[in-house]
C-alpha cells in the first residue's frame, strides 16, 4: 500500500513535504505523533493523528506515538488563544497510562514484526537535560527570527494579541524540534506527522535535523477536521466526546457518529475507518438512493464505536437506540446495564416518588403523583383508548394496578405517551 496515495483520497493532507514520498518508497521508515497528556483519555480530536499512524503501520511502516510528559507542561500555543494550565508531575503520569491502553487498541504494539508500533514519552530525554545545557546544545541552532516567523507566534505577540505569550510557550518549537532529533537519532524517525496547525513546529524539527545533524527528515500534516455546519468537530453540548466509556459512555460515543450530516459521514468514513475506497464509494451511492436510511452514518457509527469499544458494546448501543425508536421490549429494557438505560433516557422528563413498595392506582400514579397527565381524566381517556405504554407494553385498562414488581429493577417506570412522548418515574434513592 502505497501511504501518500491512502491518505490523498481519504482526504488526510493539508501539506507534505517534497521528499516525502520518494523517502517512503525507497525502505520501511518510521514516524511519530505526538500528544500531549492533558487529560487521561484521547477525545475524537486525537482520532485523526491516530488514524495516520494506524495507516501508516498497515502500509508496512513502523508508527510512533509520542506522549508529551514534558511538552504537557509547557503547553503548545499552536491554534490557542491563551496559556494552557500547567498540570503537575504525577497527574501527567496518571495520564499517560491511561493514553497507553487506548492508542493500543489502534496499533500493534507486541508482535515480532518489524514494524511493531513504539511508544515514547519526551518527559524520558528532557527531565534531566539542564536548562544551560538545552540553549547551549539546541537554542544556539535556531534564530529568534526563525521562531517569531511562525505563525503559531506572529498570532500571540501580535499587536492585537492582549494575552501576549510567555517565554515558556515561546520555547515549545524548540522542544518539539528536540524530539524529533532524538526520535531521528535513536529510532531512525525521518517524518513528523500532525495537524495542519503543527506545521511550524515540525518544520522546526527537521530544520533542527537538519542544522545538528546534517541529517533529512520530512514533514506531513492533515487537515483540521470540520463540520458542515460550521460547528466545531467533536463537540457535542456536553462538551469533548472522549474516547473513555467513564467520560463518554459507547452509547452516546455511538450517537454521536449516527447523527452527523450527510456530508460529514462520507468525509468522516474516509477519515475515521479502515475501509477501502471501493467500499466507501458503494456506501455512498447505496446511501444516495435512499438518504433516509442513513447508510454511511449507521456504518460510520459501527466502525468507529466497535473499534474504540468493542463489538458487544456497539451491539447494546444499537439496541438501546431501537427503544427509543419503538422497537424494544420489558426485558430488552432489564437487560440494560443501569447506567447505559440512564444515558438513553437522559433529558426526558423525571419524576421520583417515595417508594414502589406499593399497590398504586395507574391513574393515581400518572396524574396525581407525577405530572405525566395534567388529570386523572385526560390519563383515563388516553389510557383507554391505547395511547400509553408502561415499560414499552401498552396497557387499555384504567383501573389497572401498579405494584413494586412492575418497576424495572425494583427503581424505574417508563411511560410513553403517544409515539414519541417518554417520561421516567423513579424510585426516590433512600
Amino acid at each position: 500500500m502505497n501511504f501518500v496515495e491512502e491518505l490523498k483520497w481519504r482526504g488526510m493532507i493539508h501539506d507534505i513535504m517534497p521528499g516525502t514520498e520518494e523517502m517512503l518508497e525507497q525502505e520501511m521508515a518510521s514516524a511519530y505523533v505526538g500528544i500531549d497528556p492533558t487529560a487521561d483519555s484521547l477525545h475524537i480530536g486525537h482520532l485523526v493523528g491516530v488514524m495516520m499512524l494506524k495507516h501508516f503501520q498497515h502500509a508496512g511502516h513502523r508508527p510512533i506515538a509520542l506522549v508529551g510528559g514534558a511538552t504537557g507542561m509547557i503547553g503548545d500555543p499552536s491554534g490557542k488563544s491563551q496559556e494552557r494550565n500547567l498540570l503537575d508531575e504525577s497527574t501527567l503520569k496518571q495520564n499517560q497510562e491511561a493514553l497507553k491502553k487506548q492508542i493500543a487498541r489502534f496499533l500493534d504494539f507486541v508482535s515480532d514484526t518489524p514494524n511493531r508500533a513504539l511508544m515514547v514519552n519526551n518527559y524520558d530525554w528532557m527531565k534531566d537535560y539542564s536548562f544551560l545545557g538545552f540553549i547551549r546544545d539546541i537554542g544556539k541552532h535556531i534564530t529568534v527570527n526563525y521562531m517569531m516567523s511562525k505563525d503559531s507566534v506572529k498570532k500571540r505577540v501580535g499587536a492585537d494579541s492582549k494575552s501576549g505569550m510567555s517565554f515558556t510557550e515561546f520555547t515549545y518549537q524548540l522542544v518539539q524540534g528536540y524530539d524529533f532529533l532524538v526520535l531521528y537519532r535513536d529510532y531512525k524517525c525521518r517524518l513528523q506527522m500532525g495537524g495542519s496547525d503543527q506545521w511550524g513546529n515540525i518544520v522546526t524539527g527537521t530544520e533542527l535535523i537538519r542544522r545538528v545533524d546534517g541529517g533529512e527528515a520530512f514533514a506531513l500534516t492533515c487537515p483540521l477536521i470540520t463540520k458542515s455546519d460550521g460547528g466545531k468537530f467533536g463537540k457535542t453540548e456536553e462538551g469533548n466526546v472522549w474516547l473513555d466509556p467513564a467520560r463518554t459512555s459507547p452509547y452516546r460515543f455511538y450517537q454521536f457518529w449516527l447523527n452527523v450530516s450527510d456530508e460529514d459521514a462520507e468525509k468522516y468514513l474516509k477519515i475515521f475507518t479502515m475501509l477501502k475506497k471501493e467500499e466507501v464509494e458503494g456506501l455512498v451511492s447505496e446511501h444516495q438512493a435512499g438518504p433516509h436510511l442513513r447508510i454511511m452514518q449507521k456504518r460510520l457509527a459501527e466502525e468507529v464505536t466497535v473499534m474504540v469499544h468493542s463489538r458487544e458494546e456497539y451491539e447494546m448501543a444499537v439496541e438501546a437506540s431501537g427503544i427509543l425508536f419503538g422497537q424494544g421490549t420489558t426485558e430488552s429494557l432489564k437487560k440494560l446495564p443501569e447506567d447505559l438505560f440512564l444515558a438513553v433516557f437522559e433529558g426526558v422528563p423525571q419524576y421520583e416518588i417515595d417508594t414502589p413498595d406499593m399497590d398504586k392506582d395507574v391513574l393515581e400514579l400518572l396524574a396525581v403523583d407525577t405530572g405525566v397527565f395534567s388529570s386523572k381524566g385526560e390519563a383515563r381517556r388516553m389510557v383507554s383508548g391505547g395511547g400509553v405504554s408502561i415499560n414499552k407494553e401498552r396497557i387499555s385498562d384504567p383501573d389497572l394496578r401498579i405494584g413494586k414488581n412492575d418497576f424495572i429493577n425494583q427503581k424505574y417506570l417508563l411511560i410513553q405517551k403517544g409515539k414519541k412522548n417518554y417520561y421516567l418515574i423513579r424510585v426516590k434513592d433512600l
